[in-house]
Formats: structure tokens, C-alpha cells, sequence
């Protein structure tokens, strides 16, 4: 096909937008707000997407080592079934019964090297290493004023209750059982403290997420596709005439069909427009309210989003136009194009 073809098709195209305008701005406004709706939907899933992603960051799990004050304290182990050594039997306990052997963890050097040891597991992302005095004083941190008295009896005779532990941070959340079940197998982790309901939770709302934005896309991706189509087929009905005696004198389907695709594609790309200055408009707003209200700046920036969200508009109008306008052209070729053909 020529290039003077091709403009003269393309200027019909854009003709056909202007001579049917009025359904043209209907189905521009249609799609305006199948395009928003969709914008909407992609920022929102974006902001849950970083809340969850921070509350991943917080749902730690705690590692409690088999250490001195666990077997001061928590070491729960029946002697009378116990089978020792002989070098277990001659060892020297001291002043409060307890063994070198009695434990795993003697010292805080072997108690980062398993934290070394955890962090080479597949799902673990970062192990931080707790000391006893770190985990009391966070105890205390958390406690009422005044309530720090309670441990006064936490003398050098009884010690610090409180195992020196491993912060662990998981990757993948949907892991997170696994992951929890192979530390608490390693023989000098005594108990392990997480918020498996949490994890499944997060999990759960991630996958809802993931589902329900695509069914809202595709939903009106389809719905503007129906749009397009019932535009494309006004215009169509008007011109019956001049198409079918463009059919009669030997003009090729392609040659009809693009002047209509050009319509469709015009109505997408000016929805797509139009759209991304809306949703521009009320996602500002919206987070200006959001912030003056509840005083945090953790929202997705429109910034971040907008060449993104742009793209699609383009896409899905471009797509919904050839698609529509395609479909209903073809049909109309097919079944009554050439129903003048014998004038």
C-alpha cells in the first residue's frame, strides 16, 4: 500500500472520530473510567504490596539457644532415663548443678557461628544475633514504667533468665513454616517464637491480591472492548453505503478495514490521556489527605507509577481499539459488505 494511501486512510480514520463525536466522547468517557478504575486498582494493590512488604520486615522469628541460662531455667530433662558418659559422669558441676555438657551453646562465639549456620538456609534472608543482656533489656524497654523493679532478684547469684537468641528475617514468606521447622531441628535452638498466623495471613491477602487485579483488569479490559466495538459499529452503519461501494469497485478488506482501526485507536489514546490526568488528580489528593491525617509519608508516589500506569492506558486502549474495530468490521465484510456490490 502506498503512503499517500496510508495518510488518506488515516485521515478518514480521524474524520470518522470527529463525524460521529458524540458517541466518540461516550465511549471516551467509558473507557476514561474503565482506565481509572484499572489505575486505581494498580496503586492500590502497589500501597497494600509495601504495607505487607513492612510487615514481612517485621514478623521476625526468635531462635532461643540452648545456653547457661536455658539450662539454669528452662532444661526440663529427666535423669533418671538420661544416658551419660563417663566423661559427663567425672565433669564438675557448678554452684548451681550445672554442667559444661548440660548445654549446647557455651559462649558467644559458637552462638554466631549458628547464626552463621541459620543464615545459610535456602528461605532466610538476615540472622541477627541477640545476647541475653540485649534480650532482657528489650524485656524491660517493653514493660510499663516502673515495672523495671521486677527484676531486681536478677542478681550475679541467679543470673539472666533470658537465652541469647537469633533475629531471623525470612525471603519468602509462603516458606515461612518450612524454614521455622528446619531451625527448630538444629540441636542448639531450645524453642523458637514466630507468628505463624501472621506469615499465612500475609500470604494469604498477597495471593487475594494477585487474583482480584487480574479478574478487575481483565473485566474491563473487556468491557472497553465492548465499548469500542458498539463506537466502531455506529461508525460503520453510517458509511454502509460508501463500504460497499468501495467493495464494488475493488477495494481490498484491509483497505476498507483501516480507516476504522485508526477510529478505534484515536478513541484508546485519547482515553489513555485523559485518564492518567484524572487518576493524577485524585490519587494527589487522596494521599495529601492521607498524609495531613494520619502523618506517614509510607504511600506509593504517583511518580513511581506514572510512565507504568501510562503504558497500560496506551496498551489497553490501542489494543481495545484494533481488537474492537477489527472484530466488528470483519463481521460486517463477511456478512453484508457486499450487499451493494451489484449496483
Amino acid at each position: 500500500m502506498k503512503l499517500g494511501s496510508i495518510k488518506y486512510l488515516a485521515g478518514e480514520g480521524v474524520k470518522n472520530t470527529w463525524s460521529n463525536r458524540l458517541m466518540t466522547i461516550a465511549s471516551v468517557g467509558v473507557l476514561v473510567a474503565c482506565m481509572v478504575i484499572i489505575g486505581l486498582a494498580v496503586l492500590i494493590s502497589e500501597n497494600v504490596s509495601k504495607a505487607i512488604g513492612n510487615l514481612e520486615q517485621q514478623n521476625v522469628v526468635m531462635a532461643y539457644m540452648k545456653d547457661y541460662s536455658w539450662a539454669l531455667y528452662d532444661n526440663d530433662t529427666d535423669d533418671t532415663s538420661s544416658e551419660t558418659t563417663e566423661a559427663e559422669s567425672t565433669e564438675e558441676a557448678d554452684k548451681n548443678g550445672i554442667k559444661a555438657s548440660d548445654y549446647v551453646i557455651h559462649n558467644e562465639e559458637e552462638a554466631k557461628a549458628l547464626c552463621d549456620e541459620i543464615a545459610k538456609l535456602p528461605n532466610v534472608a538476615e540472622v541477627i544475633f541477640v545476647s541475653s543482656e540485649e534480650g532482657l533489656n528489650s524485656v524491660k524497654e517493653s514493660m510499663l514504667e516502673g515495672q523495671e523493679e521486677y527484676f531486681t532478684f536478677l542478681d550475679d547469684e541467679y543470673g539472666n533468665p533470658i537465652s541469647c537468641a537469633a533475629k531471623i528475617k525470612m525471603k519468602d514468606m509462603a516458606l515461612f513454616g518450612q524454614t521455622v521447622e528446619k531451625i527448630r531441628e538444629m540441636d542448639a535452638i531450645s524453642a523458637i517464637q514466630s507468628y505463624d498466623d501472621l506469615a499465612e495471613k500475609i500470604n494469604s491477602i498477597k495471593t487475594g491480591l494477585g487474583v482480584a487485579g487480574v479478574w478487575i483488569i481483565a473485566i474491563l479490559v473487556l468491557i472497553s472492548l465492548v465499548i469500542v466495538s458498539n463506537t466502531i459499529r455506529v461508525t460503520m452503519y453510517t458509511r454502509k453505503l460508501e463500504i460497499s461501494i468501495m467493495k464494488a469497485v475493488g477495494a481490498t478488506d484491509a483497505f476498507v478495514r483501516i480507516p476504522f482501526v485508526v477510529e478505534g485507536m484515536l478513541i484508546g489514546l485519547i482515553s489513555a490521556l485523559i485518564a492518567e490526568g484524572i487518576l493524577y488528580f485524585c490519587y494527589r489528593v487522596s494521599t495529601e489527605t492521607i498524609i495531613s491525617t494520619l502523618g506517614t509519608n509510607d504511600i506509593v508516589k504517583y511518580g513511581d507509577m506514572a510512565w507504568i500506569l501510562l503504558a497500560l492506558f496506551m496498551a489497553i486502549g490501542v489494543l481495545a481499539g484494533i481488537i474492537g474495530s477489527v472484530i466488528m468490521i470483519s463481521k460486517y465484510l463477511k456478512k453484508e459488505g457486499s450487499e451493494f456490490a451489484a449496483i
